[in-house]
């Protein structure tokens, strides 16, 4: 297009007067008012070239009566005698690009008809240079004279001038993108034959000719008060209104901290400088007391220190701490998991094969397994906007086209990046597009001539470095190549490819400031066509990507031969490469079940100390298979759930099967321990029972925490399936019924197996063998399958060594008064600093995490990243909004006085003023504006009917207040016909490229249903540029339609990936706060204590907390996959500390009877929970989840490495924190009342404490501790 803008340098000069003299003498010599510089038309220099004018120095004439009417027309006044029908066909391109800015046309056209036309013209233009023909001289080169104000003036009226079609700014036709006049006049002065002026002419800022000077002219401003030269806000932001501020999410900040953060250290610090101030102020005050009061002094110095009578053995106190009170919920749950154990282990047989036959009825649902693959469907609901619109976009204006791009990079080299391109590179570079244009796709054997895009000919679009080069053939030369390669970057619409659209340097340079032969990487693009997933097009595209997939590995080998590093990108590459990382880690997964088996027979099983003693115990007490046991139980759960939910049609997902093993396998085997754990307890305290009782006992006492912790976990994943996203939903669908099937398999089958097992210890067998019986390790019985006095009852005695640190050593500690204060300090600082670090973790999920290690793409994201200088593309719709009414073309146009201040158009041209805030870069192709234009009569070659200027002789004319512009059925009629006719060099303004799918007309062709208005992005180089970019054009759309009531949204090719960001804060605080207010009510039920369940949530709270400011350290992003894994968190956080606030609650009598110290109270019934299961809690559950998490250390998935591996291992190394420091402390210092636990009532050992409690109450008159229990 814009070598028509220069050629009127031709034809201008070529109309005007001829050379006088020779090089040896002046060849304008006189100039004086009323003089020619040129004139006339003398012919060719060469037979390409374009005709010249001649050197005449001769005195202007005056024009006739009919050349002086066409030069005011075209000119606006009267001028000398010149070329007028050449000067108006050349002026009529840009007239075209320029022609909706009266003042920009006003100075453009005003400069060129008085170099042209002018009377004076020898005053301001001086032939220096001619070469003769046919005995006359033509003009080769000359000076003309332009002053500073006109032209900055000139400049700055176009500067901001837009040409729709190409997304571009008419001054990058005109002036080959100047950035002053100097520039613009430099542009069109340039010699160029066969595209641009025939001659050169130079523009001198100063000139020491005497006689001459600029030709003294005023220039009209873009806002000039007089409305006829006037433009609109597209073309010049100076008449802009002026938008409303945007106020940025989360930009409250005190200093250069985020408010959140400010105010949880500022919370934090005072309530530590008012707790030590306290003390401070005790510690004086006791001091000042001790000196005025003797007595208290001499009393104080006659008792015990707090401390000691902490630590004093008194072996009364615990007994009259024991509760009392029962708790009906509690003994109907503990009488039901009685009942249910009672019965699992009095009929193993048909329990477990029960439970084999619902495992394997829910498992039958595996035939209709389907794996869901596609990421969009992953990421977002169908019912959400995005994806409704995504269809929308896809139905009326056809899928987005499929984008394969590269990056050639040189940055191989010790000494850093560097230039990448050489002649040698682009000869290369050239023949491998040669041969990716002939490639041949396998299975459907099509070529890239038969998938590619092809919006203007017959070429596809391939956007590369070569395209500069077409014009010549291909033919790079060796010599002038870097030449060549600036003056094309410089004036694209010189090099144009052979798809026809001019490549701006930013589309296929990178890392380059000035000169682009310095450019450090260079990008090419192949565009294919798109078409409905499952089509023969889009199979067809999907077959030649593979084709060219396999090619660009090829090239990127020959690259490295050449010091050069290439990466790619095909539009099926993302969803191959994240289906590969499916099975990379399927050794990872095996491991970790092999590491929890090994650990689970470890633990189960006999002290190492009671083997040694008698080796043949081994063979008995090892507990291979109920570690075995235990992890086909968890397989079972998972292989039922998947079952089930295929089976109602729920598919799965790549987290599904990558994470639901690790958690089941991570909550399933605690309970095991739990289970185990406690039947021990129940064997020492109730020997003479039958197995079958003891087992219901174990599960009576264990139960309602297994259940507790079940139901919690349950609700938890449960309530994640709410969610909207197929990849959280489904996950917390299958999740939620995996641990569910698990908990209740553990309580069925487990128990029965574990009655089965029991019986085979007691009458020796071996544990892989049963039918051989090992006598050495007999067991003395007194006749009934209970334990007696002998060898066995002391070893069963002896407790392990974790149990007596815990019972003699690590409670007493922890609840002295001393350590509790600095355990609740230490504690609420983690928590404040959690708190203060939440602002800091980033939202999304980087592709190259998703992506296994060592994909091809990884390199590729990186140069996208860093080498793009462009951003994707956006469009902005417009839904049922008939553009055939006035009203609703007021809505988006801009170019026309009645357009709306702020209508569609006019919106994104002030957005596009502030890409900082709105993430948009390029002006608006708007359809609307530009079919308007392309009407208009003075552009004669562009709509034509029946041989004739459309809107000739119209009444009312065309005019610029829209008044009698096309309507309904006219407005069709015409519609049709701009839509049909393609740009070129007499028409730009043609829409059959630019809008050919822009525009969706009704059926009945009477409406307009839809229509698009395309800009672009600015470069997005971060999740966070492309999370911005999205909620920006959602801010604008929907400002767009609160403005003028038209229903618009935005769409992009990645915004249906980035649409859960909008709402994953939201999302995640909604989802955590009904997580935690569930276990609140849950707990309270369960426990029957409103005080003990606000202390469990709120221990869960501060531990989840502390996960989320380690996310933030660790660097792990807020997305769908760590919503998840928190959701994951709270789960696994309440099975932490479940177990001992329940113990709080329910005390085992015998354990807290056994109580040596002066702890009372709440501290007697926290000392009871951690002896009880704080060993249970720490062996069974942390250490378990701490082995799964190692093994997770090895994986070579990044994503497992990132949002697995360090989540989880914060969530073990906080969540067992909690639970075993904290939550002791808090339950001490604010627990509720306790109840009486069911089980531990009717034992041996009961019995005894229960007469030593009868003697010491008959000599004890002291009063109870005024406390609530």
């Amino acid at each position: 297009m814009r070598h028509q803008v220069a050629t009127l340098l031709g034809a201008a000069p070529a109309i005007i007067a001829a050379l006088a003299s020779a090089k040896a003498s002046p060849l304008t010599p006189k100039h004086e008012a009323g003089r020619c510089a040129f004139r006339g038309q003398c012919g060719k220099q060469s037979f390409f070239g374009k005709e010249l004018p001649c050197v005449d120095n001769d005195v202007a004439k005056d024009p006739d009566a009919e050349l002086r009417k066409e030069l005011v027309d075209l000119c606006g006044a009267e001028w000398n005698q010149g070329p007028v029908q050449s000067l108006k066909s050349e002026l009529g391109t840009p007239n075209t690009l320029i022609g909706s800015c009266p003042a920009c046309k006003h100075n453009f056209f005003n400069m060129f008809c008085k170099f042209t036309c002018s009377p004076d013209q020898s005053l301001f233009v001086n032939v220096t240079d001619a070469a003769p023909k046919n005995g006359k001289l033509l003009v080769t080169e000359l000076d003309q004279l332009i002053s500073e104000e006109y032209g900055t003036g000139l400049y700055d009226s176009c500067k901001e001038v837009k040409f729709g079609g190409a997304n571009s700014r008419a001054m990058d036709l005109i002036g080959g993108g100047a950035k002053d006049y100097h520039q613009m006049l430099k542009f069109l002065g340039d010699k160029k034959p066969l595209v641009g002026s025939p001659f050169q002419i130079n523009y001198p800022e100063s000139y020491e000719q005497p006689n001459m000077g600029p030709l003294d002219m005023t220039s009209k401003k873009c806002n000039d008060e007089d409305p006829d030269y006037r433009c609109v806000c597209v073309d010049c932001p100076a008449v802009c209104p002026e938008l409303p501020a945007v106020r940025k999410s989360g930009s409250c900040h005190v200093g250069a901290l985020p408010c959140l953060s400010f105010a949880s250290i500022f919370t934090y610090s005072v309530l530590l400088f008012t707790f030590a101030a306290s003390v401070f102020g005790h510690v004086a005050w006791r001091r000042y007391a001790q000196h005025r009061v003797e007595r208290t002094r001499l009393l104080h110095e006659s008792s015990h220190s707090d401390d000691e009578d902490e630590g004093g053995p008194v072996l009364t106190e615990a007994m009259r701490d024991r509760p009392t009170k029962r708790y009906w919920i509690n003994d109907r749950c503990d009488d039901l998991f009685y009942r249910l154990g009672h019965t699992a282990s009095r009929f193993p047989g048909l329990t477990i094969g029960t439970s084999l036959l619902v495992v394997a009825i829910l498992s039958a649902g595996w035939f209709k397994f389907d794996l869901e693959k596609e990421p969009a469907r992953l990421w977002v609901s169908p019912s959400s906007p995005a994806a409704q619109e995504k269809a929308y976009f896809d139905s009326h204006f056809g899928p987005f086209y499929r984008a394969e791009k590269i990056f050639l990079v040189n940055d191989t080299q010790p000494s850093g990046p560097g230039p990448v391109l050489s002649y040698e590179t682009l000869k290369w570079w050239a023949e491998v597009e040669k041969s990716i244009a002939q490639l041949e796709s396998k299975t459907y054997a099509k070529f890239l001539h038969d998938v590619c895009f092809k919006p203007m000919n017959d070429a596809c679009v391939v956007q590369s470095v070569t395209g500069y080069w077409f014009a010549k053939g291909g033919v790079i030369n060796p010599k002038t190549w870097k030449d060549d390669l600036r003056q094309c970057a410089k004036s694209p619409v010189d090099c144009r490819p052979e798809f026809g659209q001019p490549i701006e340097p930013s589309m296929v340079f990178g890392g380059y400031e000035d000169d682009v032969t310095e450019a450090q990487a260079i990008t090419a693009t192949w565009v294919v066509r798109n078409a409905e997933e499952g089509s023969f097009a889009q199979l067809a595209a999907v077959d030649w990507e593979n084709a060219l997939r396999d090619r660009l590995l090829e090239a990127q080998k020959e690259a490295q031969d050449r010091g050069l590093r290439l990466s790619f990108n095909t539009e099926i590459s993302l969803e191959e490469e994240l289906n590969k990382s499916t099975n990379t880690d399927a050794k990872i997964v095996v491991v970790s079940y092999i590491v929890m088996f090994i650990y689970a027979c470890m633990a189960l099983g006999t002290p190492f100390k009671h083997i040694f003693r008698n080796p043949a115990l081994l063979l008995v007490e090892s507990k291979v298979t109920l570690g075995l046991l235990g992890i086909i139980i968890v397989l079972m759960s998972i292989t039922a759930s998947i079952g089930f939910f295929s089976w109602v049609g729920l598919k799965a997902t790549l987290i599904i099967v990558e994470v639901i093993p690790f958690i089941v396998l991570a909550v399933g085997v605690d309970n095991i321990f739990l289970i185990v754990h406690e039947l021990e307890r129940v064997n020492m305290s109730c020997p003479d029972q039958m197995v079958e009782e003891r087992v219901a006992r174990a599960l009576g006492r264990m139960g309602p925490s297994i259940l507790f912790s079940a139901l919690t976990e349950t609700v938890a994943f449960a309530l994640g399936a709410a969610v909207g996203m197929p990849a959280v939903r489904n996950f917390a669908a299958y999740a939620a019924g995996a641990v569910l099937v698990n908990a209740i398999l553990q309580m069925t089958m487990f128990v029965s197996f574990l009655s089965l097992n029991q019986m085979r210890v007691e009458d020796h067998r071996c544990e892989l063998w049963p039918w051989w019986q090992i006598k050495k390790a007999r067991i003395h019985l007194n006749g009934s399958n209970g334990y007696v006095g002998g060898g066995r009852v002391s070893e069963i005695e002896e407790e392990s060594f974790l149990q007596v640190f815990i019972k003699n050593t690590y409670a007493p500690s922890l609840l002295t008064k001393r350590v509790k204060i600095g355990v609740v300090t230490v504690f609420l600082g983690l928590f404040a600093a959690a708190l203060a670090l939440l602002p800091a973790i980033e939202i999304g999920l980087d592709q190259r995490v998703a992506i296994p290690d060592g994909s091809y793409l990884i390199p590729y994201f990186n140069d996208l990243y860093d080498y793009m200088e462009t951003g994707p593309p956006v469009y902005f719709v417009t839904r049922n909004v008939d553009a055939s009414h006035r009203k609703e073309q007021q809505e988006v146009c801009s170019r026309f006085t009645t357009c709306h201040e702020l209508s569609l158009t006019n919106t994104l041209e002030l957005e596009r003023q502030r890409p900082n805030v709105s993430y948009i870069s390029s002006p608006t192709a708007s359809w609307m504006d530009d079919f308007f234009l392309w009407l208009n009569p003075i552009y004669e070659q562009c709509c034509v009917e029946n041989h004739k200027t459309c809107f000739a002789g119209r009444n009312p004319a065309w005019n610029t207040s829209l008044y009698g512009m096309p309507e309904d059925e006219e407005f069709i009629r015409y519609l049709h016909k701009f839509l049909a006719t393609p740009a070129d060099d007499d028409c730009p303004l043609g829409g059959q490229a630019a809008y050919g799918d822009a525009v969706v007309i009704s059926d009945d062709d009477k409406s307009v249903r839809a229509s698009h208005f395309r800009t672009a992005h600015t470069p997005l180089r971060s999740q966070a540029d492309f999370i911005n970019a999205y909620s920006s054009a959602r801010r604008i759309a929907s400002d767009i339609s609160k403005r003028t009531g038209a229903d618009v949204f935005p769409y992009s090719v990645f915004y249906i990936f980035f649409d859960q960001y909008l709402s994953i804060v939201p999302l995640t605080a909604g989802l955590l706060s009904a997580l935690v207010g569930i276990i609140f009510v849950v707990a309270s039920v369960l426990l029957g204590s409103a005080l003990t369940s606000a202390v469990l949530t709120v221990t869960v709270i501060m531990s989840v907390v502390d996960i989320m400011g380690a996310m933030a350290v660790f660097g792990v992003s807020l997305n769908a996959v760590s919503l998840v894994n928190l959701i994951i968190c709270v789960g696994i956080s309440v099975e932490f500390c479940a177990h001992i606030a329940r113990a709080f609650m329910f005390p085992s009598r015998t354990v807290m009877e056994s109580n040596n110290t002066t702890l009372r109270g709440r501290d007697a019934r926290s000392w009871t929970a951690l002896v009880n299961v704080g060993g249970s809690v720490f062996s069974g559950i942390t250490v378990t989840k701490l082995l799964g998490v190692c093994v997770l250390a090895f994986t070579r998935s990044k994503i497992f490495e990132i949002y697995y591996f360090r989540v989880w291992l914060a969530l073990v190394v906080f969540a067992a924190l909690h639970a075993l420091v904290f939550l002791p402390v808090a339950l001490s210092v604010a627990g509720g009342s306790g109840y009486v636990d069911p089980e531990s009532e009717g034992t041996a050992a009961q019995d005894l404490t229960d007469r030593r409690w009868r003697a010491i109450r008959v000599h004890d008159n002291s009063d109870s501790e005024d406390e609530d229990y």
